[in-house]
């Protein structure tokens, strides 16, 4: 079967090479040898002298000896020499054009011109669905780890801060008022950690802090010196501030709780107090990744509670921060299905670094073909024009889309080895794990717009989006000039007088969820007929005389 009947490029690209193996003629049918076409008739040159060669006039040479007719072969010979040049010229040239055309071509037009496998393309395909499915995997199980930490830090709020409602103030948890809300405060948070395994109902211990010791750090942060008569407005105080800390072991909290609460720490002077602050540390154990069929994290829990009063305006702010870290536990020993099922994972994590592996190793391959290709064409154009190749069509050959896919295969396989770590407790770089997982399944889904071009229909939107880029990043540019002058106009002149209120999340609460919480809370939106919902959701304006005009 004759493939290069229905493929162009195999058909010229044959006629080509053979008339370069066969430069001086072609072979008649009787084994003799045919010269080039000289105005339609042949010339051949057999040894040792010429032999009624037919010439352009249509005249028949004589046989001439060797020595009449040595300056004759010898022009011949040059002209053939140059013919063959151009025609070398030529072919290469062909060749040339032919590459360029195969290497802007789609993967279905190749496949038809070669029959060369789209292997690229099917890599893509399965790499997409792989990646998404580790990225969804890997998704839920830090969705978990999410949860359990915003978890038990809501849960510290309600068991150490009295009286906390549920809902921060503000950007701090709450406010008091009275020294002795402040003294009950400080006590109560002291006394629920010396009780915490009383009345947790989490899986928390006590931890060690800086300094290797277990229990409580109270620091109070105040000027060293000062003296202040606000009825006749003197006012006389040291600036430098001194740190003043005690620590509260178990043991000491164990013991009569008046003996440390009389003592002269707690007494606070509140003129030149700034702020008080309990650390404490606390373990956990993350037991619900086991319905996941996931092994356990463990938990250290840093814990800080600041009284802040630097304003001194009679309101002491309370913040709650929680830092949680999890680390590697010493000891487990879990029966059942977990640890196959992390034999399955750690499988499927090894075979998406295999797909990416080839992806990246064909993307690359690519690269420098495309480099090498833009060489010769820089070199033919030298050589032909005597003139460089403009950089705009230079980088024509620089396929963005290969460098795109390059880059998401480096950042898969680095989260998949990271996610591997994680799944067999190795390590704990969740955050970095989740950008570069999900980032990179962010470029491989990008990446198939490159094939949707291969359509006409989306060809034109892609084109258009790109001709437009330019001018949308000016615009935007633009108004982003515009926004971030009004952004700090409204910021210094509206913001001190806009009374911001805060969700649980530490987001702004809008004045519709305002709404919605004060309509919840009320009587008076409980579910009714449908025409007060009516009246509410389609309310209409009373009819007006907007609509008259009036005729002189």
């Amino acid at each position: 079967m004759d493939l290069t009947a229905d493929n162009p490029l195999k058909r010229n690209r044959s006629a080509t090479a053979l008339s370069a193996r066969n430069p001086r003629g072609s072979q008649g049918a009787d084994g003799s040898t045919r010269g080039p076409q000289v105005n339609g008739a042949s010339c051949g040159l057999p040894p040792p002298q010429l032999r009624g060669c037919a010439m352009p006039g249509g005249a028949e040479t004589l046989d001439l000896p060797m020595w009449q007719g040595h300056s004759h072969l010898s022009r011949d010979g040059g002209r053939q020499r140059n013919a063959m040049a151009h025609l070398d010229a030529e072919v290469k040239e062909e060749w040339l054009r032919e590459d360029l055309q195969f290497y802007f071509m789609n993967p279905c037009d190749k496949y038809r011109a070669r029959n060369q496998i789209p292997w690229k393309l099917g890599l893509q395909i399965l790499k997409i669905v792989m990646v998404t499915t580790q990225l969804i995997r890997f998704g839920l199980s830090n969705q978990l780890v999410v949860a359990f930490k915003e978890e038990n830090t809501v849960a510290f709020k309600h068991l150490f801060l009295r009286g906390y409602s549920g809902t921060d103030e503000d950007d701090y948890s709450y406010s008091v008022y009275t020294q002795e809300d402040v003294y009950e405060n400080i006590f109560f948070a002291i006394n629920q950690y010396h009780h915490l395994k009383n009345l947790s109902v989490g899986t928390l211990g006590y931890a060690e802090n800086e300094d290797n010791e277990i229990g409580l750090k109270v620091c109070k942060r105040h000027y060293k010196r000062g003296t202040m008569l606000p009825f006749n407005e003197t006012l006389d105080i040291d600036s430098d501030i001194e740190i003043d800390c005690v620590h509260l072991a178990l043991q000491d909290l164990s013991k009569n709780s008046q003996e440390w609460k009389n003592s002269p720490f707690f007494r606070l002077e509140f003129y030149r107090l700034l702020q008080v602050e309990i650390s404490f540390h606390l373990k956990g154990i993350d037991l619900q990744t086991i319905h996941s069929r996931e092994l356990p994290d463990c938990y250290i829990f840093q814990n800080t509670i600041t009284f802040d009063n630097k304003a001194h305006s009679g309101k002491m702010k309370i913040y709650f921060d929680c830092e949680a870290k999890i680390e590697e536990c010493k000891d487990l020993n879990i029966s059942g299905s977990i640890q196959k099922n992390t034999q399955y994972v750690l499988i499927f994590d090894a075979f998406v670094i295999v797909i990416c592996l080839a992806s990246l190793i064909l993307c690359t391959r690519s690269i420098v073909l495309a480099l090498r290709l833009r060489k010769r064409f820089q070199t033919f154009f030298l050589e032909k024009y005597n003139r460089h190749v403009s950089n705009s069509n230079q980088w024509e050959f620089i396929n963005g889309w290969y460098i795109l896919v390059i880059i998401s295969d480096l950042m898969t396989i680095t989260g998949s080895i990271l996610k591997m770590e994680i799944k067999a407790k190795n390590l704990t770089n969740y955050d970095l794990c989740s950008i570069l997982l999900g980032t990179s399944t962010l470029f491989v889904w990008v990446g198939v717009i490159r094939y949707l071009g291969y359509f006409q229909t989306y060809n034109v939107l892609i084109l258009t989006m790109q001709a437009s880029l330019p001018k949308v990043l000016r615009f935007c540019a633009c108004a982003g000039m515009i926004y971030l002058g009004y952004t700090f106009c409204g910021w210094i002149v509206l913001g001190p007088y806009h009374d911001k209120k805060y969700q649980q999340n530490g987001f702004p609460e809008t004045d519709l969820q305002e709404f919605l919480k004060g309509c919840s809370s009320t009587d008076k939106c409980e579910k009714g007929p449908s025409a007060f919902l009516s009246c509410i959701c389609c309310l209409r304006r009373e009819r007006s005389d907007d609509h008259l005009a009036l005729v002189s």
